[in-house]
């Protein structure tokens, strides 16, 4: 659950602008999840958010997109460009673009210098422009990196807040300092609270048709997001205090629940590792793997769970038919007669790692991951999934082609792999 006490933005007010710099955003170098973090961020706060804009290392186009900014948006929101180096200039085109001088920061480069030698390393001139801010801005110190961030009014009604490029040192910053602003400047006490419901195995657009009259409501809202194999639901209610709130939000969880069933698999942070181990742990239940197409994925996504250890014993990448004889048993004639993505071989993969490491479950995958190697009877997409338990044994077909991604129909396996196991452990509890 998310909750920030925080004053509503009047609804007149010109809002947020999120601006992120940098050319290897524009050359598609980076993915900007900056953006979308914040983004989130002004959406749990309630703050009207209008335009994202994404500007090179240019000084001229920088200073084009704050002052066009500066007539539109109450804030503006920068992330990118603050570091050392002469492709670094989101300071220096704030400066010119709003006529300011720039002066040291005394406390900041202290704290540069500290950091630099912390590391052995020297503190050579290029570091110092980092400590350098518009006459009049508020610095906001960087605990993890070198590059201070900034709070400035140039000019009435218009606030710039700048924050470092890389995700972690934005985050925490804007949480230290940025949040407190805006709770700072805004007219209306509320607490809003936000709750995360997680889909498994169903659609973004089926969803939406089963809670379509509750994504019409105004208090809570229901709003639905999707990725690669997942598919979100956020509620947030808006309330008087954080007990109020919650009362908004707890009975359209249980209307949710009741219309989609147990395709809804967590909440707020849980992941479908997460949620299979807990079940496992539950039970006082062991789980191993053998993976050939995922190459790994599906004991990283397990093992990426804390605690994991007390449930996940370990696995077998077996990609080549070699590795899947030699580590596993399977019979080289079965690989021969039904081929490595077949059901038969998924099941003796899956027995093989079982009976290795004496667990309870095992899981086991293998697949035409592609670009190629796919064939009329198995194109690229087809995986088979084995799952083995004390009482059960399965292979299922996955057909994931459309996607067309080598990395999609990995994630698409593992993800599967286990909401399947999800299912066999909650028909058996």
């Amino acid at each position: 659950m998310t909750e920030f006490n925080t004053n509503m933005l009047n609804q007149t007010d010109k809002g947020a602008e999120i601006l992120c710099i940098g050319t290897e955003l524009l050359l598609g170098n980076i993915l900007n999840g900056n953006a979308k973090w914040l983004a989130e961020e002004l959406a749990f706060f309630g703050i009207p958010h209008y335009r994202q804009v994404v500007v090179g290392d240019n000084k001229k186009r920088l200073i084009e997109a704050f002052l066009e900014a500066s007539n539109r948006s109450r804030f503006l929101i920068t992330t990118g460009g603050l570091g050392p180096t002469q492709d670094d200039i989101t300071v220096e085109s704030l400066a010119e673009a709003f006529e300011s001088e720039l002066t040291e920061d005394e406390t900041s480069w202290e704290l540069i210098k500290a950091k630099l030698d912390s590391k052995n390393l020297s503190s050579p001139t290029i570091e110092r422009k980092q400590a350098l801010v518009p006459a009049g801005a508020e610095v906001i110190h960087n605990k993890s990196g070198t590059a201070p961030g900034i709070i400035w009014t140039p000019q009435s009604n218009f606030t710039i807040i700048t924050l470092p490029g890389v995700p972690s040192e934005m985050r925490d910053m804007w949480k230290d300092s940025a949040a407190k602003l805006l709770y700072s400047n805004i007219q209306k006490k509320e607490v809003i609270s936000s709750k995360i419901l997680r889909f498994s195995g169903i659609s973004e657009s089926t969803i939406a048709k089963k809670v379509s009259d509750l994504i019409q409501l105004d208090n809570p809202t229901v709003a639905p997001y999707a990725s690669l194999g997942d598919v979100k639901l956020r509620i947030t209610a808006r309330s008087s205090s954080k007990e109020d709130s919650h009362q908004l939000i707890d009975p359209i969880i249980e209307e949710i629940e009741s219309r989609i069933g147990s395709f809804c698999y967590g909440k707020d942070e849980d992941s479908l590792a997460s949620v299979t181990l807990a079940l496992l742990n539950k039970r006082s239940e062991t789980i191993a793997v053998a993976e050939s197409c995922t190459g790994g994925q599906l004991s990283s996504a397990l093992t990426s769970i804390p605690g994991a250890s007390k449930t996940f014993i370990g696995g077998s990448i077996v990609y080549a038919n070699e590795a899947k004889e030699t580590l596993l048993g399977v019979p080289k004639k079965l690989i021969e007669e039904f081929g490595a993505v077949s059901k038969e071989v998924v099941i003796a993969m899956a027995k093989g790692i079982k009976k290795n490491l004496q667990s309870d479950w095992a899981i086991a995958i293998s697949g035409v991951a592609g670009p190629d190697g796919g064939t009329d009877k198995k194109p690229v997409g087809s995986v088979y999934l084995g799952i083995i338990g004390p009482q059960d044994c399965e292979a299922i077909l996955e057909d994931f082609g459309k996607y067309r991604s080598r990395q999609a129909i990995q994630t698409l396996s593992v993800i599967s792999s286990l909401d399947r196991l999800r299912i066999l452990l909650l028909s058996r509890s």
